[in-house]
């Protein structure tokens, strides 16, 4: 049998705020889901992780990030999600986007019928606008200002 890293014991009264939880139509699936683990991690201590996974039709490596949770943060805190606090940093400004506009109104390079998204990629890098950006970063920033490649003609901008 494999060493058991977090043991759990819940009282009482965290026994009855799981129950309510899992029973609460108003809960987060999520927070249900857990909440079962927990009271089941409880009653049937000899347990593997994936005998409860399967009881409660999960994957092992939840049950064992539920409980490495409630051992750590507490056992109302594990129930639910951190928020993330990401922040992106935008790859291109105004004046970025609109030298991409302008290039994509523009003729195309020598040797070429029109611009491709990669081609509009390095032109902004070699123009020194950005340090780096993907084909997929123009792709995107085209479309929300719903710029086409297949219907602009040169020297027209769109309305």
């Amino acid at each position: 049998m494999p060493k058991v890293k977090y043991i759990i014991k819940l009282s009482e009264a965290e026994k009855e705020q799981l129950r309510r939880i899992e029973k609460e139509p108003k809960s987060k699936a999520r927070a249900q889901k857990r909440a079962r683990i927990l009271l089941l991690i409880e009653a049937h201590p000899k347990w593997t992780n994936q005998q409860i996974a399967d009881a409660v039709l999960s994957s092992r490596a939840m049950v064992e990030k539920t409980k490495k949770n409630c051992v750590e943060q507490g056992v109302m805190e594990c129930l639910h999600d951190k928020k993330r606090n990401r922040i992106y940093k935008r790859s291109l400004d105004a004046k970025g986007e609109a030298m991409l506009v302008t290039l994509a109104c523009s003729e195309a390079p020598e040797g070429r019928s029109q611009w491709t998204m990669q081609l509009l990629a390095d032109k902004l890098i070699e123009l020194k606008y950005v340090e780096s950006i993907s084909d997929e970063t123009v792709r995107r920033r085209l479309k929300k200002m719903r710029l086409n490649l297949g219907n602009l003609k040169v020297g027209s901008f769109p309305r």
